[in-house]
């Protein structure tokens, strides 16, 4: 085909797999099945068939998993596609899917979907880009989640040359991954990653659901079907279908999605993303948030649904508040309720109830939580901009005064450091703490009035370092009243790493100074001593050769240790290490700070005996300082390195899943999809 690619209607064939992530391996207590799961009005196999046929595509072959009959008489694909439901008797395994599905059929190319996708790519560019590799196979991989990843999770999408069916057995189970995959490999031919411009919106339960739908909701710029664009709404995101009413004072902030015959009452408030299927009814004063409604679904007054299924022709009573649940019609199967106007036929043969729905869906991974009313949300973000500021405005004196510290204090300095870095260590964990929800404790209030409690005692006594340890107690404090327990116990570390910018009480620090200074100067006489130099110490002053090295208070190993302190408890907040670990290299951090500070002394006290001039000394004094901080945090990273090397067993592989020809067994070549 090269790169000019025209798709024919004999060129290529599609293979559809409607019987779950794992095929043929699904469990025999049957819900819905995923693939009629409605999205914006059409199940989703019918959706993708649709979009298969609109992409130039005349053959697809969907193999079921005992649903056959259920999916033909359901789906109302186009005219211009032929499509046979291949009904699998036993488990086959997707490769054997394949294999059934192409059987006596010449193509040049076949294209392997889940039918759970709701944001499929473009046939010609995933052709376009395994041509382009010059590979037997090509696994399709979401773009992935994290920043460094190489890849995401996979699609289930794949594209196959015809000889690669000849590699899969005439009989059994014989999945991709597992079986087609490392037998292509063991053969030489060549198998491909790509990495799709953006998630295909796959799904399997609840809560992938209802993310892929929302993500093609924000994705889309025109949605199927002959919805409109609802002029009523202040956010134009809203589509509504044919017979709907909405009454004035219901407010939308889409995009939301409402078909035909739905009524959405006084007062009710939805936010999306969000479905509304046909003939919903939404109850007055009703918040709705990320959400979707299957048709016949209803709503009492006074209710909150958030991120949340509602089955066909279920009720939600009065005043009831729903939360992350899937809600069912009770006492009847799913599957007898399906419509002509629902799922595009009448579904013959109905299962029985023995096939109802039994369990809610798996729950949903947190969102952003969202304030139900417009009027919180500007409420909330006011109120929190006054307790800053007032914050602020109360501890300037106090602030003012740490800042002082750190600007005259050898030993404090390092402290200057710790906001910003609590702030970076707050920005990288940043989608998990977006998913805990905001909650509001009013246990916030005593603990407020506690760090207000340390704080006049410091101020009625003259303790300055109590009054600046209420700043760190009241910063806990309002982290607990605004945001509730749940973003307390998961900034909880953060919190306690800013205690470090605090400067020790003085009578801890006289306590210390002294013992400190005369252990770096009895440690620093054994390690010249132990490099052969003849030393003799007289307090805190040592004599070597004709030179004389006076450790002063400065020089005691403090400043050594608050910045190492600082150090380590960076390393730790982001290492993705067990707990022990992490404990064993704050535990380390104390022995290694006083080391380096040893070493410091060391060289300095032989620097002196060869450069000559006061000048010259105290350059080498300042600059050897200095060199100790990468000399401590190469320590830190060494450690890790040692806990990894000593705690992590080697793995061997049986055999690679993906690797290029003619490249070699240690890597592979990613090739990166890009879409037209």
């Amino acid at each position: 085909m090269g790169h000019k690619l025209t798709i024919e209607k004999e060129d290529v064939r599609a293979v559809i797999l409607a019987g779950g992530g794992d095929f043929g391996r699904s469990s025999a207590a049957r819900r819905l099945p995923t693939a009629l799961w409605p999205v914006t009005g059409r199940p989703a196999l019918e959706r993708l068939l649709r979009y298969l046929s609109a992409q130039g595509l005349r053959h697809a072959s969907v193999c079921c998993n005992g649903d056959a009959s259920l999916l033909g008489s359901s789906l109302s694909p186009a005219n211009n596609m032929k499509v046979r439901f291949l009904e699998g008797k036993l488990p086959i395994g997707s490769a054997g899917c394949i294999r059934e599905a192409v059987r006596d059929e010449n193509s040049a190319l076949i294209v392997l979907f889940p039918a759970q996708v709701v944001q499929p790519p473009k046939i010609e560019a995933l052709i376009k880009t395994h041509r382009k590799a010059k590979a037997d196979l090509t696994v399709f991989f979401n773009p992935p989640e994290r920043n460094g990843d190489e890849l995401g999770q996979s699609t289930g999408i794949y594209v196959f040359d015809p000889g690669v069916v000849e590699y899969i057995p005439e009989e059994g189970y014989f999945d991709i991954k597992e079986g087609l995959v490392p037998e292509l490999v063991r053969a030489g031919k060549s198998v491909q990653a790509a990495v799709l411009p953006q998630h295909a919106g796959n799904f399997w339960n609840r809560q992938t659901y209802l993310e892929s739908v929302g993500s093609c909701l924000e994705h889309t710029a025109k949605v199927d079907g002959d919805l409109q664009l609802y002029r009523g709404s202040n956010w134009q995101t809203v589509w509504r279908g044919t017979g709907v009413t909405i009454e004035p004072s219901a407010r939308f902030y889409g995009p939301v999605v409402i078909m035909d015959g739905a009524r959405v009452c006084d007062g009710a408030v939805i936010f999306g993303p969000a479905v509304l299927g046909r003939n919903v009814t939404v109850g007055k004063n009703t918040v709705i948030v990320d959400s979707v409604f299957w048709d016949g679904a209803k709503t009492g007054s006074n209710c909150r649904i958030e991120r949340s299924l509602v089955d066909y022709n279920a009720v939600v009573p009065d005043n009831a508040v729903v939360e992350e649940q899937s809600v069912l019609l009770k006492g009847q199967p799913v599957l007898a309720r399906l419509t002509k106007g629902t799922m595009g036929a009448v579904v013959s043969g109905a299962r029985t109830a023995a096939q109802a729905v039994k369990a809610s869906l798996a729950k949903i991974d947190e969102k952003i939580s969202v304030l139900t009313r417009h009027n919180r949300i500007v409420a909330g973000w006011i109120a929190g901009a006054l307790v800053v500021a007032a914050f602020f405005w109360s501890y300037r004196s106090g602030i003012l005064d740490l800042w002082g510290i750190w600007q005259r204090s050898d030993e404090y300095s390092s402290g200057f450091l710790v906001p910003f870095l609590a702030v970076y260590i707050v920005w990288s964990r940043r989608r998990k703490i977006a998913g805990i929800p905001i909650r509001p404790c009013l246990w916030g209030i005593f603990a407020f009035i506690g760090a207000q409690a340390v704080r006049l005692f410091g101020l009625y006594f003259m303790y300055g370092s109590a009054e600046r340890l209420s700043i760190a107690l009241s910063i806990a404090a309002l982290v607990l009243l605004l945001f509730g327990w749940a973003m307390f116990k998961k900034l909880a570390t953060v919190l306690l790493f800013c205690c470090l910018m605090l400067p020790w009480p003085n009578r801890i620090q006289a306590a210390v100074s002294l013992p400190l200074q005369h252990w770096s100067t009895s440690s620093a006489v054994f390690l010249l001593e132990m490099l052969g130099y003849e030393v003799i110490q007289e307090g805190n002053i040592i004599h070597i050769g004709d030179t004389y090295v006076a450790v002063a208070e400065a020089c005691n190993g403090l400043r050594m240790v608050m910045a190492f302190f600082v150090i380590a408890g960076l390393v730790v907040l982001l290492a993705r290490r067990s707990w022990w670990e992490k404990l064993i290299v704050l535990l380390s951090s104390l022995p290694i700070a006083l080391l380096c500070n040893t070493v410091r002394l060391a060289i300095t006290a032989i620097a002196f005996t060869v450069l000559a001039g006061e000048q010259w000394g105290q350059v080498f004094h300042d600059f050897g300082g200095y060199a100790m901080m990468p000399l401590a945090l190469g320590a830190v990273v060494g450690e890790l390195w040692l806990l990894r090397r000593l705690t992590t067993t080697r793995v061997q592989e049986q055999a690679l899943l993906i690797k290029r020809k003619g490249v070699g067994d240690e890597s592979y070549k990613k090739h990166t999809f890009k879409g037209e």
